[in-house]
C-alpha cells in the first residue's frame, strides 16, 4: 500500500504600488498575466489600504485625466487582495509597503524609482516595467519562497 502525500504549491504574494495599476493603460501591458510569466507560479497580488485610499484620492480630486486613470485602476485592484494597514504606518503609502514587503519578505511590483531604491536596499525583489513592453525582476525571489 502506497501513502500519497499531498504537496501544496506555495503562493508567493506580490505587493502591487499604486503605479503597477496604471500599467495597463499606459503600456498596454496585461500585468496579471505578465505576473503569472514572469513569476512561473502561484502568486497572489496584494494591495494594501493605503494603496487604495491613495487610489480613491486621485479618483476623487486629481485632474480629469488621472480621475479616469484612478478609477480604473480601482476597477483593477478588485483582482487584487485588499490587506488593511494598521495605523501603525503614519508615513507615506511608500513607507506602508516597505514595511510589508520586510515583514511578509516578498516581491513588490513598482515602478517608482524612489520606491525601488529604498526596496533594493531592504534586499526586497522589485517587478517593475522594462522597455515599455515586459515587467522584470531585480533581485531573485526564491528568498521570497522559503523552501
Amino acid at each position: 500500500m502506497t501513502v500519497k502525500t499531498k504537496h501544496t504549491k506555495k503562493t508567493l504574494k506580490v505587493i502591487l504600488d499604486s503605479n503597477a495599476l496604471f500599467v495597463p493603460l499606459q503600456f498596454k501591458i496585461d500585468v496579471f498575466e505578465e505576473l503569472k510569466t514572469l513569476l512561473n507560479m502561484n502568486f497572489e497580488p496584494v494591495l494594501l489600504s493605503t494603496i487604495r485610499q491613495e487610489l480613491e484620492k486621485i479618483a476623487e480630486k486629481g485632474s480629469p485625466k488621472m480621475r479616469k486613470k484612478a478609477s480604473y485602476a480601482l476597477k483593477l485592484a478588485e483582482k487584487c487582495t485588499l490587506f488593511e494597514v494598521d495605523n501603525k504606518f503614519a508615513g507615506s503609502p511608500d513607507d506602508s509597503i516597505v514595511q510589508m514587503a520586510r515583514e511578509w519578505n516578498c516581491p513588490v511590483f513598482t515602478n517608482d524609482r524612489e520606491l525601488r531604491k529604498r526596496l533594493r536596499n531592504i534586499n526586497v525583489p522589485v517587478i517593475y516595467v522594462r522597455q515599455k513592453s515586459r515587467l522584470e525582476i531585480d533581485g531573485g525571489y526564491d528568498s521570497c519562497l522559503n523552501l
